[in-house]
């Protein structure tokens, strides 16, 4: 038998011996490999029993909670939009004057075009931001300091006298007077020109720079401004933070020849001017060795473009931080009669303009269109019907 066998084994080929000899040698690791697996497995599955015990042990918030109402809920859980967004049925609804000191709010925050909705609670007096910590510039010329800069003065001018700033192409004594000495020369052309629109901006914002103040809000002649809901809306961000806030006048980012390389294109968000936007002190000194000193004139004239595309230009493509739409800012680019009485106190800004003989004005009833063609009055009165210009 002993003698069959050895005979038999030596049937076989030395490349096979060789091979079963190897495998041998290799059974020891991969028994160790096995094992670790084993092991991993055993500990990857005892995490996960551990982690959906202590969710189920949690609370479940709603699940609108993670979605901007009135917005469609995306199949793959985010929404298709660039812009970081604050919904209109999100800001928080409270009369003119009340001492509501809590806000809901859902904040849309992208990255790489995908938008996450974040829930945030904050107290009315959160990141310590009041009235007096808001630079407000206006930007005028001086062919309409009469018949733009008189209902301003008249009406929201009155709740923030010490903060706003009208920044104009000549010296006008009895507007200076009027603006208790808060209308700024600034020595730039008269036109409407892009290099005239960012002599006044650059202007306006080394101006902010040296108030030291916490928030840098530009608005044009033509907008009214809800100061009490400017405020709060301020007291939701930090201004420790870089914050851009705006609302877009186009449906898509602006795309631009890149001047840098003119082979490639660039594309950005910007928030127009005419609607009104507000920038925190950490992002505007972070804006000051690109925009400061008069080079904000510079980067104008580099990518041609006027003042508030420049702004969305050294905001989003330069410093490569998201605007965050608000849509409680109005230009005369909408439709103002669409515009519903009832939403008018959750509102920024509004906005007139005249087409011919149309006027883009707010449906309001109130004063008689000859006495108040802008509507302001009227607005103004709706929403503090306290003034003594407005009827009992």
């Amino acid at each position: 038998m002993y003698w069959e066998t050895r005979k038999a084994r030596s049937k076989i080929p030395v490349q096979l011996i060789a091979e079963r000899r190897l495998m041998m040698r290799a059974s020891p690791r991969k028994l160790l490999q096995g094992t670790t697996g084993v092991v991993f497995l055993m500990f990857y599955t005892t995490l996960l029993i551990f982690w959906d015990h202590r969710d189920s042990s949690m609370p479940n918030p709603p699940r609108d909670q993670f979605k901007a109402p009135g917005e469609e809920e995306h199949p793959l859980g985010f929404q298709e939009r660039v812009p970081r967004s604050l919904s209109e049925s999100d800001y928080p609804v409270d009369e003119p004057g009340s001492d509501n000191r809590t806000s809901n709010t859902t904040i849309n925050q992208d990255s790489n075009a995908n938008s996450v909705a974040v829930n945030t609670f904050r107290k009315k007096t959160s990141n310590n931001v009041d009235l007096k910590d808001v630079f407000i510039s206006i930007k005028t010329t001086k062919s309409f300091h009469q018949s733009r800069l008189t209902w301003i003065l008249k009406t929201w001018f009155v709740l923030a006298k010490e903060q706003t700033y009208f920044f104009t192409d000549g010296d006008d004594p009895d507007f200076q007077s009027k603006t208790g000495g808060h209308l700024v020369n600034t020595n730039c052309s008269s036109s409407h020109n892009r290099k005239a629109l960012c002599c006044k901006m650059s202007v306006e914002f080394d101006r902010f720079l040296e108030s030291h103040k916490k928030w840098f809000c530009h608005f044009d002649d033509d907008n009214y401004v809800n100061v009490p809901r400017l405020v709060k809306l301020l007291q939701m961000y930090n201004p420790q933070e870089d914050w851009y806030l705006g609302k877009p006048s186009i449906r898509a980012p602006l795309e631009i020849l890149n001047r840098d390389n003119t082979q490639q294109k660039i594309a950005f968000w910007f928030a127009t001017g005419g609607a009104g936007f507000c920038i925190s002190k950490a992002l505007a000194l972070k804006m000051m060795p690109i925009a400061s000193g008069g080079k904000f004139m510079s980067v104008c004239e580099k990518i041609r473009l006027p003042d508030d595309v420049t702004m969305g230009y050294i905001i989003e493509h330069v410093l490569r931080k998201k605007l965050t739409v608000v849509e409680h800012f109005h230009s005369h680019l909408e439709t103002m009669k669409f515009m519903k009485s009832s939403s008018f106190a959750d509102q920024i800004t509004f906005s007139y303009s005249k087409f011919g003989s149309e006027m883009n004005i707010l449906s309001l009833e109130g004063f008689d269109p000859k006495i108040d063609p802008t509507r302001f009055i009227s607005l103004h009165c709706h929403l503090f019907p306290s003034f003594d210009f407005c009827p009992p």
